[in-house]
């Protein structure tokens, strides 16, 4: 023990802080150096100041005895070794005794000479002065000074520091030996204890008790417990995983149910053509998201079963464990009639709420009947989130904006429930807001959340000025708080994330392989840049401007033509909608009109693929592609652009992100660009097919580190962590109350 404290910290530690004095004494030298220097300069100046008059009289005179007597007397001082005056010929008119034979009046001006001088007799320092003298000639004034004191002050300055580094050295190690031999004491003492009192042997007849166990078995146990809870911190703290996630959640949540509710499931069952049941992924960046979470967690995710098969496969309580092939938490299903989906879903979320955020200009539409459905809906799923409830204080985690209502009526059925909601999509500003008819119950109902998270702070100030325009209430700016009728609702920015690394990734093979395959499947030369999108065929994603973009490319530089692809990938959504049938229909007229244009035999500037793709086949194409194009017209987050990042572990591949997005404000590396601006958005297609590959390894590093770092879990588990918080004020707050009662 105490030989391994001494090796591992002691005589490090004791190296360092000689190496540091050592490396120190050059600088520490140069420095008293310079300092001497400039003394001997000033003082040079105040001896020419006062020696000037006569000096200028000798030069006239050079042979007055009173003169030369006075001069004598000023050089008898221990640093002014030698004074000389010279003739502008180089002739020496005046020299003191002592005159080191390196200095002297034939050398010209330019060469003579000056400052520090290595003599026989040890350093000097020379300092020169060009005057006139009483009859108007010019000379010129030498003054040698002796540097005999600097040498002896440098040796002086090792030998401190030498001894410095030895000094610290030793102190350290000899620290080391005293705390090593106190804890060894200390643990001695114990041993020897539990040695007397018999607890040291194993004994058969003290059973299965664990407090009779030996005591190096329950000592092992205690450092094995320490080491993982270190372990653990320094996870959650640094580098989150699902490990670190569930020790946040056991430590700071201890035991409390947790509940998330959404309108999208994580796994649907549907029916297969041979009468089959299949499992499906949807695609969605909130289940992306928010999946891993409540894997790491063990809760219960309750979510509209919308799979033709999801009925088949519940129990009687309509839940199904999830995932199938490792099932660690449980799904509760709500089924939901087809007028209710129509209504609360396809109408009031989707032709109302959703183009009422996204700034698109797609007009959003509000209806009555909408209205009702929606507020239905919630009401249902407040009533499975009280059944589901096993205690009076769960968590509730909501998601996005299909349940503005949900909180309210869950903090009716359940008054000591902890309510979050997370907002995935943007919030807009007051006045765009104010379009709403109901715009006052669905702010009162999310104003019942404990904590309100947004993607960025921007949607943060923007829901704090809706809320002052449209509710009585107080708002504390600074805090980010606003109290109605005595309850607290915490507005915050949480951006989202995704896991890290993606689990996919472990499927595939490495990223030269997918490039190969991928070219092969779609017939793609080795001599083409290869661009991807991947998005839900949604009138934000702005998937015709970056079309256009691709051919405004083309047509201005038409080097490239034959020599990039764009593969995109555009999943069908919400088709039974007016708006979504429109943009998929102008999708596919751009997408023949630019391959009819500039599309050769071998050689097509666009691919289309307009179904879903599960994740493992997204994730090989984003290893496969040379740069990703994500030109969102807004957009809460877009995990497309970090899922992009992620994929990239041979650091590789370029990033065009829309500064619409909310990623842009995270991953500033990547080629940011305004989506409306087609000339821009083609211009930085252009730059990411030419990039450097030291630059696009550059950049992608930096990106990988910010996705990383704030994963998925790190979301998830700032948002666990102020709930906690949360609960021990309403704890305290509660126990207050009752106190002065």
């Amino acid at each position: 023990m105490l030989r391994t404290l001494i090796l591992k910290f002691a005589l490090p530690a004791a190296v360092v802080v000689a190496a540091t004095a050592l490396l120190a004494m050059p600088y520490v030298e140069r420095l008293y150096a310079d300092w001497f220097r400039s003394d001997l300069d000033a003082r040079a100046g105040f001896v020419f100041e006062a020696l000037g008059p006569s000096l200028d009289q000798l030069a006239d005179s050079p042979r007055s005895s009173d003169l030369r007597r006075a001069l004598s007397r000023a050089r008898s001082n221990q640093r002014l070794l030698a004074l000389l005056l010279c003739s502008p010929e180089g002739k020496t008119i005046y020299a003191t005794d002592n005159v080191p034979a390196e200095v002297d009046c034939k050398v010209q001006q330019a060469d003579a000479p000056k400052g520090i001088v290595r003599s026989r007799s040890g350093s000097i320092y020379v300092s020169r002065a060009d005057r006139l003298s009483m009859g108007g000639a010019m000379y010129q004034a030498i003054l040698v000074h002796d540097m005999s004191l600097l040498d002896y002050r440098r040796g002086r300055i090792r030998d401190y520091m030498v001894a410095l580094g030895g000094v610290g050295g030793v102190v350290l190690i000899g620290l080391a030996v005293i705390v090593a031999w106190l804890i060894v004491r200390g643990w001695g003492q114990t041993l020897i204890k539990d040695i007397t009192s018999l607890r040291f042997l194993d004994s058969p007849s003290r059973g299965n008790n664990p407090a009779s166990l030996p005591v190096l078995s329950q000592v092992r146990k205690v450092l094995q417990d320490i080491e993982q809870n270190q372990r653990l911190e320094i996870e959650y703290r640094e580098n989150w995983t699902p490990e670190a996630l569930s020790h946040v959640a056991r430590e700071r949540l201890a035991g409390t149910q947790l509940l998330v509710v959404s309108n999208r499931e994580p796994y649907s069952h549907v029916r297969d053509a041979d009468g089959g049941i299949r499992v499906q992924v949807p695609a969605s960046g909130m289940v992306t998201a928010l999946e891993p979470v409540i894997r790491a967690c063990s809760g219960t995710w309750i979510a509209h079963g919308s799979g033709d098969a999801d009925r088949d496969v519940v129990d009687r309580n309509d839940r199904v464990p999830v995932p199938p092939e490792e099932p660690t938490y449980l799904l509760r299903r709500v089924w939901l009639s087809e007028e209710e989906e129509n209504g609360y879903y396809y109408g009031f979320a989707n032709e109302g709420l959703w183009p009422l955020c996204h700034l698109a200009y797609v007009r959003p539409a509000f209806r009555p009947e909408d209205w009702r459905q929606y507020q239905e809906v919630n009401a249902r799923f407040a009533q499975v989130v009280q059944r589901e409830a096993r205690t009076d204080q769960p968590i509730v985690f909501i998601q996005d904006f299909h349940f503005a209502l949900l909180p309210a009526m869950v903090r009716e059925r359940l008054p000591e429930a902890t309510v979050m909601l997370f907002w995935h999509i943007p919030w807009p500003n007051p006045e765009t807001f104010g379009v709403c008819p109901w715009r006052e119950e669905l702010l009162r109902g999310l104003l019942s959340c404990d904590i309100l998270g947004f993607h960025t702070r921007y949607h943060c100030q923007n829901f704090l000025s809706t809320v002052d325009r449209y509710v009585e209430c107080q708002i504390d700016h600074e805090h980010m708080t606003i109290t109605t009728q005595g309850h607290v609702c915490r507005v915050a920015a949480y951006p989202i994330s995704i896991e890290w690394p993606p689990r996919w990734l472990s499927r595939l093979p490495d990223v030269a392989q997918c490039r190969r395959d991928v070219r092969a499947r779609f017939t793609i030369g080795p001599e083409v840049r290869l661009g991807l999108g991947v998005e839900r065929w949604d009138f934000t994603k702005g998937i015709v401007e970056r079309f256009r973009a691709l051919e405004h490319l083309l047509e201005t530089q038409p080097q490239w033509r034959g020599r990039v692809t764009l593969l995109q990938v555009a999943a069908p959504t919400r088709s039974r909608l007016p708006a979504y049938r429109a943009i998929q229909e102008e999708t596919l007229a751009e997408y023949r009109r630019i391959n009819e244009r500039y599309g050769t035999a071998e050689w097509q500037p666009i691919l289309l693929i307009d179904s879903a793709q599960d994740p493992v086949q997204v994730f090989e194409l984003y290893r496969a592609a040379d740069f990703c194009l994500v030109n969102s017209l807004h957009d809460g987050m877009n995990l497309v652009a970090k899922e992009f990042v992620a994929a990239r572990d041979d650091e590789d591949g370029v990033l065009v992100l829309s500064t619409f997005a909310g990623a842009s404000r995270e991953l500033v590396e990547a080629l940011l660009v305004n989506p409306y601006d087609i000339a821009e958005t083609a211009n930085a297609i252009r730059m990411a097919v030419e990039m450097p590959r030291e630059e696009r390894a550059e950049r992608m590093r930096l990106m990988r580190r910010t996705v990383k770092e704030s994963n998925v879990y790190r979301w998830a588990g700032k948002m666990l962590m102020d709930t906690q918080r949360v609960r021990q004020r309403q704890r305290l707050l509660a126990v207050s109350r009752r106190e002065l009662r």
